[in-house]
């Protein structure tokens, strides 16, 4: 008995803290990403870039200039703290290059919220992003370390909003070691497929001007990298960004 109870409780916890798609994801109240469809018949594979945990002065404008010299537009998941008066400005960048922002909670407390509060905070963030730069996000959200539950979905779905994760493997963390360059290129080329969503972090929840240069590093490797397998790069909005797209705008 106490190894049922012991597996029940452990599936129990990966429903709700597991880093993919587990029982919540069967039938959510609101539509999850934990992967986009695959390119159309003809058109190249496409993966998407995401960055979780800014806006970060110390290294989002390094990261926006590395996007903008190759081309490439990527979607921001952004905490509402470090969204300021002084951060405005890389906000407004993210969206006239034609980034796509999102939203993104610093606390897994937010799994634990009644689904009328999910809902009223994130129009509040919305309404502030807008406020500040002029540029409503897309209704898009990604729980903190992808915590969460029945009643968080119920929110995001009162909410208009999409919950989004990522794919397998796809993540730039390591358990128990320093995030490096060498291991967020070496992983993310390892598990790239069409439709695929990797997650890395231009800022700390915490820690809102921490310096996350393996982030930038490790963007400027896998553009290239992965353009030489025949990659065009996409938004959790719907806009893609292949080299063949529209003119892309010069850095404000």
């Amino acid at each position: 008995m106490l190894i049922f109870t012991a597996l029940g409780m452990a599936l129990v916890a990966l429903a709700h803290m597991a880093p993919f798609p587990f029982l919540l994801e069967i039938h959510p109240p609101a539509e999850a990403r934990w992967h986009m469809p695959a390119a159309p018949p003809g058109a190249p594979p496409r993966i998407y870039l995401t960055f979780d945990d800014g806006p970060n002065p110390a290294t989002t404008p390094d990261l926006l200039d590395v996007l903008a010299r190759d081309h490439v537009r990527a979607t921001f998941f952004l905490i509402d703290a470090h969204v300021t008066p002084e951060t405005a400005p890389i906000v407004r960048r993210m969206f006239d290059e034609g980034h796509a922002v999102g939203l993104h909670s610093d606390t897994r407390e937010w799994m634990l919220l009644p689904p009328d509060e999910v809902a009223a905070r994130l129009a509040r963030n919305a309404d502030r992003i807008a406020q500040l730069t002029g540029h409503r996000p897309c209704p898009i959200f990604r729980p903190h370390a992808g915590w969460r539950g029945g009643e968080l979905y119920q929110g995001v779905a009162k909410a208009g909003y999409s919950l989004v994760g990522w794919s397998w493997m796809m993540w730039d963390w390591n358990w128990f070691r320093t995030r490096t360059p060498e291991s967020i290129v070496h992983r993310a080329l390892g598990h790239a497929g069409d439709g695929a969503i990797l997650v890395m972090h231009d800022g700390d929840e915490s820690h809102p001007r921490r310096d996350q240069r393996q982030t930038v590093e490790a963007t400027a490797r896998l553009i290239p990298a992965l353009e030489a397998r025949g990659f065009a790069f996409g938004t959790l909005c719907g806009a893609t960004s292949p080299r063949t797209s529209a003119p892309y705008p010069p850095p404000a």
